[in-house]
């Protein structure tokens, strides 16, 4: 019944899909949270770039972005991410960098609503004790907008978790591309559209679960 698969390493390329999930997610929290930081800053510079920022990328075609990591960066300005010699790798760190560009965007917007739902007076009591702005949104503001925020951030991860498939665009062997090769080479299209379809289910389905539970465990009384 699946004597179509044989010859092609599908878990490989779910796992493929998954390091670009794991390590795309990681980069776009960490840079979401800092344009999160610059869109509620007291500094109008970084306020202006911070909303440009989301507004525009939000507004791009991930396959723009992506294609553009790849010919623009790689091609026309020599951007090779430490992998001269390597075009697999290279493709792999440059899929990656165009994924925590435009996600970013869309985490910081969802950790910006979370640091609306904490009450201004809490800043203003730090502010009159003596507490700098980044002290203030470190040690009062993020821990509990993050506590609001899981909901939105794992629907953010599912979304990551699929656009991966955009990879297949530069070469990246992941799970889309595989899927492209053996519909190609093979003729059972409607079997192998299911099992990659079950697939991201399997990927994809746990961490809403999962991350959904924890959004109500960790959820902020007020």
């Amino acid at each position: 019944m699946f004597d179509f698969l044989e010859g092609y390493d599908v878990l490989a390329a779910f796992w493929m899909t998954v390091k670009l999930t794991a390590i795309s997610a990681l980069g776009s929290l960490v840079w979401g949270t800092l344009l999160a930081a610059m869109r509620v800053s007291p500094v109008p510079l970084m306020r202006g770039f911070g909303t440009a920022y989301v507004n525009i990328v939000r507004n791009i075609p991930l396959t723009v972005i992506i294609v553009f990591a790849s010919l623009g960066l790689s091609d026309v300005f020599g951007v090779t991410m430490g992998a001269a010699d390597d075009f697999d790798a290279q493709s792999f760190r440059l899929a990656i960098l165009g994924f925590v560009a435009y996600t970013a965007a869309f985490v910081c917007e969802a950790i910006r609503s979370g640091i609306n739902t904490v009450p201004v007076g809490q800043a203003e009591a730090a502010r009159a004790i003596g507490l700098s702005f980044s002290q203030i949104l470190g040690h009062i503001i993020l821990p509990q907008a993050f506590r609001s925020v899981i909901g939105p951030l794992a629907n953010v991860l599912i979304a990551l978790t699929k656009n991966t498939t955009v990879a297949a665009a530069i070469g990246v062997a992941e799970a889309a591309l595989l899927m492209k090769e053996m519909i190609e080479n093979e003729a059972q299209t409607l079997a192998i559209g299911a099992v990659f379809a079950l697939g991201f289910v399997v990927l994809t389905l746990p961490t809403g679960l999962i991350l959904g539970w924890l959004s109500k465990r960790l959820a902020v009384k007020r």
